[in-house]
């Protein structure tokens, strides 16, 4: 036993294409060791999700273990589980290394192989559990830490051009699914039913598009009736009925990066009280969106569309912020929470941002209007407003369907 390795590099086949070229990938670690060099940092150990795919190409699945990317002033090194063998390094625009599991805690062997001991750590705040950062003090043995959560957050807020093509893309897709669904609805089948028709339209045209890609957590949350009144309640097998209130969020991924389509639809028809709700939240979702522009804080867009609302006594039915920001994250990864249309983010917008307006007001079960309203469409702010990149339409011209 003792002659097994702690770590090694198994680099099976040939580097896969990737999302974006080297050259992306290589600006982005120039970016993050500028943040470095201006917290003093000697290695990053980045561990989340996000983080690693948005620097090195290779969005992990955890299933329990560990992953990382260590990146110093001259190395940037993907480190993952040998149950994955060689899809790492393929999917990884750098350097890539192999822990075995013969031996506890190898992981942090292969981490301090290429970050070395006593050195300046940068790690992230928002995923480095209490767990393994005492596996870190024990095996890095850090002269300091600095914490990189909020700087490379505040570096993935601001879109390339390669970025912002992808995620128009993935709007595109979003679209598609939308469209399918909305074909797909009639009284008598399930949330299921429907749900599925979406997932499957958008998945293969995301294989289409991109034929190089990974496949992965592309998925539909489809809700009637009552299910409306949050906007993550999981699919269910609830049979759609004549005037039903739904809501159609279609989700694909493609290579880490999460884009959207949320929209309000009834089943053949739809109620006057409801209608009413439906129109003043339509109303609300285009206001937001003429309030998106560079140089407006998050705060401010926040405090308008709440106004709006409040002039229609319809402010205390609203659940939750008006948007928030678009790149590598996922429903279970990722989040540039210092991008999101809340009351207690000053973030101001500016050019090469993404962000979402979605308004939704949740009338209470047993109330005329009853159910969850949303709109949801993805702008990207330029240098004198903002563009509307998501195509299918909204309101009840278009959404009374089945």
């Amino acid at each position: 036993m003792s002659d097994r390795p702690h770590m090694y590099r198994f680099h099976n086949g040939e580097k896969a294409p990737l999302q974006f070229s080297v050259t992306e990938y290589e600006s982005r670690i120039a970016g993050l060791r500028q943040i470095m060099a201006e917290a003093g940092v000697q290695a990053a150990v980045l561990t989340s999700m996000h983080n690693i795919s948005y620097y090195s190409g290779f969005t992990y699945c955890a299933f329990g273990r560990p992953y990382g990317l260590v990146v110093t002033a001259s190395e940037a090194v993907t480190i993952s589980a040998g149950i994955d063998a060689g899809q790492p390094w393929r999917r990884s625009f750098c350097d890539n290394i192999t822990y075995t599991d013969w031996q506890g805690d190898n992981f942090w062997r292969a981490v301090a192989s290429v970050a070395g001991t006593g050195a300046v750590i940068g790690y992230e705040s928002d995923h480095l559990s209490l767990l393994q950062k005492d596996k870190l003090d024990h095996f890095l043995a850090p002269a300091d830490m600095q914490d990189l959560y909020e700087p490379t957050m505040r570096q993935r807020m601001h879109k390339s051009a390669a970025e912002i093509q992808l995620i128009r893309a993935g709007a595109a897709v979003a679209d598609v699914g939308g469209y399918a669904i909305r074909d797909t609805i009639k009284a008598g089948l399930r949330e299921i039913d429907v749900a599925m028709a979406g997932r499957d339209a958008m998945e293969a045209e995301i294989a289409a598009l991109f034929p190089d890609a990974e496949y992965r957590d592309t998925w539909v949350w489809f809700q009637s009736g009552i299910n409306t009144d949050g906007a993550h309640n999981p699919v269910t097998g609830r049979v759609l009925e004549r005037g039903d209130i739904l809501s159609l969020n279609t989700f694909p991924m493609i290579s880490g990066y999460y884009t959207a389509l949320e929209r309000t639809l009834f089943v053949e028809e739809v109620d006057a009280d409801s209608l009413a709700i439906w129109q003043a939240n339509v109303a609300a979702h285009e206001h937001g969106m003429r309030l998106l522009k560079p140089g407006v804080s998050c705060a401010e867009v926040t405090e308008g569309i709440n106004a709006f609302l409040a002039d229609r006594d319809l402010l205390q039915y609203r659940t939750f912020g008006y948007g928030h920001s678009f790149g590598v994250l996922s429903h279970y990864y990722g989040r540039e929470a210092g991008l999101e249309l809340r009351e207690d983010i000053d973030t101001v917008l500016e050019p090469g941002m993404v962000i979402s307006m979605e308004p939704m007001l949740t009338i209470p079960h047993g109330q005329p209007g009853a159910g969850g309203y949303r709109e949801h469409d993805i702008l990207v702010i330029g240098a004198d407003g903002a563009e509307n990149i998501t195509g299918y339409p909204y309101g009840p011209d278009f959404n009374v369907v089945g």
